[in-house]
């Protein structure tokens, strides 16, 4: 059996690589062995995401998508999460949550019983919905209380904002003329691309130079 496993951080100074040793023991509970890893920093709620998308490209049918928790996978809206559920399946993967005792089934598919194959499936891919959704829920609720704090700091004239970086924004604007994308540099640059389009933004209005 062919086992993606996918790893996620949200920023840079995070390690996305940090459930690494976990997923290697969960296949080898399950008497199985990841084949390939695919690790990237990059938010849940990205669509088009470099590496998720790498690996659905590369999945073959019958394969499975391996990952620590639901929120790793996504922290999408409806919509978003509906969409990538819909490339999930096209390609043929079935996902497996490491905390997520209903979906280990998948490991092992149930044979000859087609009708509890598809009651199993059903069961598991509704509360792949439900799990979606409440990473969903979380992260909203994470962004207002951080929103809350910040407009109290302001209130309390101890909000300063998050201090660019200088020498990396030199960096973006030294390659922004050049021949390169957005996602381009922000790989060479090991940044978000999100980081990149800030910076364009800036230089497009004037705001900083380009060099």
């Amino acid at each position: 059996m062919i086992i993606r496993a996918y790893l996620r951080a949200s920023t840079k100074e995070q390690d996305a690589n940090r459930a690494r040793e976990q997923l290697k023991a969960f296949a080898l509970g399950h008497d199985a062995k990841i084949t390939t890893f695919y690790v990237e920093n990059e938010s849940g709620t990205t669509v088009g995401r470099p590496e998720l998308q790498r690996l659905i490209s590369e999945a073959q049918g019958g394969e499975v998508l391996l990952c620590e928790a639901v929120d790793r996978l996504s922290r999408h809206e409806h919509d978003d999460w509906k969409q990538l559920r819909a490339q999930i399946d096209g390609a043929g993967l079935r996902i497996v949550a490491a905390d997520m005792p209903m979906t280990w089934a998948a490991l092992k598919p149930i044979e000859g019983d087609p009708m509890l194959a598809w009651m199993q499936s059903a069961m598991t891919n509704m509360l792949l919905d439900v799990m979606a959704a409440f990473a969903r829920k979380d992260y909203e609720r994470r962004r207002h209380v951080q929103k809350q704090g910040i407009e109290k700091a302001k209130v309390a004239g101890l909000y300063r904002g998050k201090a660019p970086n200088q020498v990396l924004h030199q960096k973006i604007r030294d390659m922004l003329g050049g021949p390169y994308s957005v996602r381009k540099i922000a790989h060479l640059l090991g940044c978000s691309p999100s980081t990149v389009m800030n910076v364009k933004r800036m230089v497009d209005k004037g705001a900083i130079g380009q060099a």
